[in-house]
């Protein structure tokens, strides 16, 4: 797999030139200025780099110059326009591959990156262009390279080794089962087994009798005796999707098993020794639930050994198009057809749009796109139009605003807030003041105050 640095100041044509190497088989990352290139070179070997000649802080010139530093036979390519023809000779003389000129010709580009692979010595075959790790049973965890992302990758790494309990939080189709099959994968457990549960879909009576099981006779309808899904974990992994929707009987239940390692069907008269690893998952602040008291503290506070926030899509804005070339991928082997990539109109729709649904309602738009898709490429005609009725701005990661100005900032980071907890609860607002913790009337006036409509 041939690993490319992309350096361009251009997020959108950094995108665009990443979704286009991505589906051409390489591992692509993109970085926007030529500091963050020297880093990223001292942390990992690049078998090629693409550099634009104008950069923020220094010229591609230089940056090549100092990426021998550090990868001493690392092709460079520089990307300039016509009228820089004379940097891009002189590039070439301070030790450059070659150039090319914007706008980017797909096929003189590619031409270029294999010669410069063919002259360095390389023989492997590039494989697929976006790493993904096959868990059996399931869709495959997709890496994204974003700040975020890394982030969760680190924690799982972390994590896995021992038996703490951990609590993954994040909005729906973040992936949370996927991180917590990752922290199974890599655990001494993993030859054991990974038992997942979702609670949501539970009712009180069926959740003690699924997670504990049950005796024969014990209730009306249990004609047989029942393993509950603690002892089918036993060795292993019990994962807990949207623990907070257990009801209170259930949650001590469920404290008493994990505090003493026993569990008890019900109608049984004896307990059973258990050995299971817990991981829960919920898209509420457990903290929150607490403090409004639907959840119990001293369960919390069992559970919460190490939390591991999933941020939504949306706050990582690098992994779009690096994902949605994936399943783009996917789609054509499902659909048996050839889409290349997405124009420039369709990947600025993807990346301004919010993504309430995250990773899933990524994966279906492409998906959705992919069959409608008549010409060679994805437009914007064969997006859903939801992604452009929805005028909501994109929220950034909170914790870069552009000023320096206290106040400002407090500002900021609260109607973020407040417009992330809004779309969670699809503009419900009696339960957004409950989960930010006012009451109706405050809401209403800080939403005045910040032009959020809804």
């Amino acid at each position: 797999m041939y690993k490319v640095l992309i350096v361009d100041d251009d997020p959108t044509f950094s995108l665009m030139l990443r979704s286009f190497l991505s589906n051409k088989g390489f591992d692509v990352r993109e970085v926007f200025s030529a500091g963050s290139a020297l880093k990223a070179a001292a942390e990992q070997d690049y078998d090629i780099v693409l550099t634009d000649l104008r950069l923020p802080d220094f010229d591609g010139i230089e940056l090549i110059d100092r990426l021998k530093k550090i990868q001493n036979n690392i092709p460079a390519i520089l990307m300039t326009r016509y009228g820089d023809i004379r940097s891009a000779v002189t590039a070439i003389k301070s030790g450059a591959f070659d150039y090319i000129t914007k706008p980017v010709n797909p096929d003189e580009l590619l031409l270029t990156i294999n010669n410069a692979i063919e002259k360095r010595g390389k023989t492997t075959k590039p494989a697929s262009g976006i790493k993904a790790e096959n868990l059996p049973g399931n869709p495959p965890y997709l890496r994204g390279s974003s700040q975020p992302a890394l982030l969760v990758e680190q924690y799982i790494s972390l994590i896995a080794p021992t038996d703490m309990s951990v609590i993954i939080q994040g909005e729906s189709g973040t992936g949370k089962e996927y991180v917590a099959r990752m922290i199974h994968a890599k655990s001494p457990r993993k030859n054991k087994p990974f038992v997942a549960v979702d609670c949501g879909a539970l009712t009180n009576e069926l959740a003690a009798s699924e997670l504990f099981g049950h005796a024969k006779g014990s209730f009306t309808d249990a004609h047989t005796e029942k393993e509950g899904q603690f002892q089918l974990a036993n060795g292993g992994t019990l994962f807990l999707d949207e623990i907070g929707n257990l009801s209170y009987e259930n949650q001590l239940k469920l404290l008493r098993a994990t505090q003493e390692r026993k569990v008890r069907k019900i109608g049984g008269t004896r307990d059973v020794d258990i050995d299971v690893r817990i991981i829960v998952a919920t898209n509420d602040d457990l903290s929150a639930s607490v403090q409004r008291g639907s959840f119990r503290e001293d369960l919390f506070h069992r559970l919460n050994e190490f939390k591991i926030n999933i941020p939504p899509l949306r706050q990582r804005g690098e992994d779009i198009m690096l994902f949605a070339s994936f399943f783009l991928d996917q789609a054509n082997a499902e659909l048996k057809k050839e889409v290349a990539g997405f124009d420039n109109a369709s990947a600025t729709a993807m990346l301004n749009y919010r993504w309430p649904g995250n990773i899933r309602e990524l994966k279906n738009a492409v998906k959705r796109a992919v069959l409608l898709a008549s010409a060679g490429v994805i437009t914007s005609t064969e997006l859903p139009q939801e992604m452009f009725a929805d005028k909501t701005p994109a929220i950034e990661t909170p914790n870069r605003p552009n000023t320096t100005d206290l106040k400002s900032i407090a500002e900021t980071q609260e109607k973020s807030t407040i417009l992330n907890v809004l779309k969670q609860v699809h503009y419900n607002k009696t339960k957004a003041a409950q989960l930010l913790n006012i009451d109706r009337k405050t809401l209403y006036n800080k939403m005045k105050l910040y032009g959020i409509e809804g």
